[in-house]
Order: C-alpha cells, then structure tokens, then sequence
C-alpha cells in the first residue's frame, strides 16, 4: 500500500478561510497564511487553497494571497477557484502554486482537463467533483461552489475526467460536508477502485477513525479535512501516530 497523504483544506473567502456544514453557514477560521505555514510545519502532506466564491462571483482567484501562502509552505500546494483557461493556470504556477484544482469550468467545458494535460502535464491538474447523493438514489454533479445542480451524474463524470488525463479526482460529498460523521466511504470505494488515478477523500472528517476507514473502506488515496484541523480538533501529528499505529503507512 502507497504510502497515505493527509491534506488539510483553506477554504478561502473575503481573504479569510471559513467553514460551513453542507456548503452553508459558513464561520471564521482564520488567516490562510498563517494556517498554511503551521499545517507545512506540523507535517501535513499537502496543502489545498480554495476561493470558494470566485466562481459564482465571477471572479479570478486572488494571486497576491496564493503568493503569500506559497512563500511560507514546503509542501506541494494546490489552488483552486475562478479558475477558467490556461492563463489563469500560467498565473497561479507563476505565483507558487504547485497544481491547480478546477470544478465548475471544467463541467462547463471539459476539454479544459485535455488542454491542461497536454500544456502543463497532468499531475497539475487537479479536477474537483461536488456531488450530492439525492432522493433518487444517484450522486448528481453541482457547481458555482455548491449551489446549481448539472445533469451529470458522479460515476460518470469521474471517468470522463479521467480519460481526459486529469492527474486525480478531489471528492467532496455535500451530504457529508462539515457534519463530522465520516467520509462517503461506498461511494469512495466504487471511485477508488475503478479509475487509474487517485482519489481525494473530502467531506465528512470528524475523528481520528473516520481517516482510517477512508483509506481502508473507500480505498482512498488522500484524506482532506477543514475544520477539524482549523480548530484544533485533531492536530496532524497525532494523527498521523494513529494511523500508524492501524497498520496504514503514512509520510
């Protein structure tokens, strides 16, 4: 078994990371810079950026705050929001991001995983899946940070940007979604075991438990957790001696 990533989340808005519950009411957790500097410090494997509102503000992502995120982390940082065409990608490396993470553009017109794949090499391209389990027993595909719902259904979409050639799929389950009572581990495990490239668990993260059985039950490559790290709840070292001490190889 590869060896595990543990991949704390800055959810970014107004220059202020927040966390919500299901993608609503959102609370203050703090300076990006400073929670990105102590997760570099504290051994977290990587490190995800996202300007939640860009997209349905209609804006680009703020360059001068990934630029301070980068210069104070040592460890491959992945931003994402507002993030349309290739110059946008050029702008965000140029400013220190290792990978860039992409959702809602890339649902609108995905032949922009081909051509980030093809110019910047696919382990740049991160591709963000929201998806949320409805009534009808399928995952459908949301975009605009969670609030519009597409016809594409999860299993589907994921394959297809997979064959695009992005370099892994972030997973969040908006049903899971700041509620603490674990990841959406079946639907991890369909994900993880029937695609070539690796799978971000996102959405749910409450308890030390709750990461081992992502990598154990939903064969997850990655877990990313918000809250939980942003207050305190689990600081990364101990879990990372937890998960050790499950049997699940970690950096």
């Amino acid at each position: 078994m590869l060896a595990k990533r543990i991949i704390p989340c800055l959810d970014v808005k107004d220059g202020r990371t927040v966390k919500g519950t299901n993608f609503v009411n959102l609370r203050e957790a703090g300076d990006p810079v400073e929670l990105g500097k102590a997760y570099s410090l504290q051994g977290a494997d990587e490190l995800v950026f996202l300007d939640i509102t860009a997209t349905h503000e209609g804006r680009k992502t703020f360059t001068e705050m990934v630029s301070r995120v980068a210069a104070e982390v040592s460890i491959p940082f992945t931003v994402g929001g507002g993030i349309n065409e290739l110059s946008d990608i050029d702008k965000m490396l140029g400013a220190g991001a290792d990978k860039v993470s992409i959702n809602s553009a890339a649902l609108r017109r995905p032949e922009l995983i081909d051509e980030i794949a093809r110019n910047f090499g696919s382990q740049v391209c991160v591709t963000a899946i929201d998806a949320r389990l409805e009534d009808d027993g399928e995952w459908w595909c949301y975009v605009n940070g969670g609030r519009i719902r597409t016809e594409r259904r999860l299993f589907e979409w994921a394959r297809e940007v997979a064959d695009r050639g992005a370099g892994e799929i972030l997973f969040t389950s908006m049903n899971h979604d700041g509620v603490k009572t674990g990841f959406a581990n079946e639907a991890l495990a369909l994900l993880s075991d029937n695609l070539p490239i690796p799978i971000i668990a996102s959405g749910g993260a409450g308890a030390k438990e709750h990461f081992a059985d992502a990598f154990r039950i939903g064969h997850a490559d990655a877990a990313l957790a918000a809250s939980v790290f942003h207050f305190g709840e689990i600081p990364i070292p101990e879990l990372k001696t937890y998960l050790r001490g499950e049997g699940i190889p970690v950096r």
